[in-house]
């Protein structure tokens, strides 16, 4: 059985459709965002914010929110993503020490709880699944994925909307507030759609290695092009082509959908890495 036979065997299943789905919806809403952070210098906040998910996740176990996990965990991610975004802005404030402080604390005291308050017979695997994403994107519900698409058009359709004002606060958002552009609502509006961008895609590549798939688009495309424009549009298709390759490769060989996705995305960078030097030097 060749390659192509072997993936339309698999399709034929409705979770690795889901899978499918979910994984590109999510991928194009980190690579729009991950721009964002890149050029306003705020890349390590998704790592942050997925270790306060991680923590919330914990917590949601515990209290047995198994049906309502969403909606416990999206709105503390919220909270300290605006509380991050906010503090990122101040100079007296060293927001690098308070993001490790909370990527940290969260993480641990996530790991904490989930070993203390064990609602698991196997506590190792649930936690290494929380963290690296090992098979939930599986296991969705028909439930979970209206969830992501309806939230995934949410994010598309207000970054489409607010495109101007979010280039403005990227790039220059005290000449931005100068010209009367009220930046706090806009950097709440963002700060909003990465948290819940973060909490969906955990089910994608787990806590640690959201980062890459918020990240990873957008200094891939950054090294092919200058224009925010261009760079949101490539980042986009890298997320999508990357996200897809990785899905099947990991459905087919068995690996690791999460670090598989990663492996790519590392990759595509560096032969976009190398694109670049080659176009400097000829």
């Amino acid at each position: 059985m060749n390659l192509l036979d072997l993936l339309a065997m698999y399709l034929q299943y409705p979770f690795v459709r889901y899978a499918l789905i979910v994984g590109i919806l999510i991928a194009l809403c980190s690579s729009l965002l991950g721009v964002v952070l890149v050029l306003k210098n705020f890349s390590y906040i998704g790592d942050g914010l997925s270790h306060v998910a991680f923590g919330a996740m914990a917590i949601a176990s515990i209290l047995h929110f198994t049906n309502q996990k969403m909606f416990f965990i999206l709105p503390i991610t919220i909270i300290a993503a605006v509380l991050l975004l906010r503090h990122g802005q101040q100079a007296t404030i060293n927001a690098d020490a308070k993001i490790a402080m909370i990527s940290v604390g969260s993480l641990a005291v996530g790991y904490l709880l989930m070993n203390l308050f064990s609602v698991s017979s196997n506590v190792s695997a649930d936690v290494c699944s929380t963290l690296f994403g090992a098979t939930s994107i599986l296991t969705l519900t028909k439930t979970e994925v209206w969830l992501c698409v309806i939230l995934s058009i949410i994010v598309v359709g207000l970054f489409i909307a607010l495109y101007n004002r979010i280039f403005a606060i990227t790039f220059d958002e005290d000449f931005a507030k100068a010209t009367g552009l009220q930046t706090e609502r806009y950097n709440l509006i963002v700060a909003i759609i990465i948290a819940t961008i973060i909490v969906l895609a955990m089910n994608l590549v787990g806590s640690l290695l959201i980062s890459a798939l918020v990240i990873f688009p957008a200094i891939s495309a950054r090294q092919l092009f200058k224009s925010f424009k261009m760079v949101v549009i490539g980042s986009s298709i890298l997320s999508v082509l990357c996200a897809i390759f990785g899905m099947v490769i990991a459905i087919i060989q068995g690996t690791p959908v999460g670090s598989t996705i990663v492996v790519v995305h590392i990759i595509v960078f560096i032969v976009c890495y190398l694109v670049r030097l080659l176009g400097r030097r000829g």
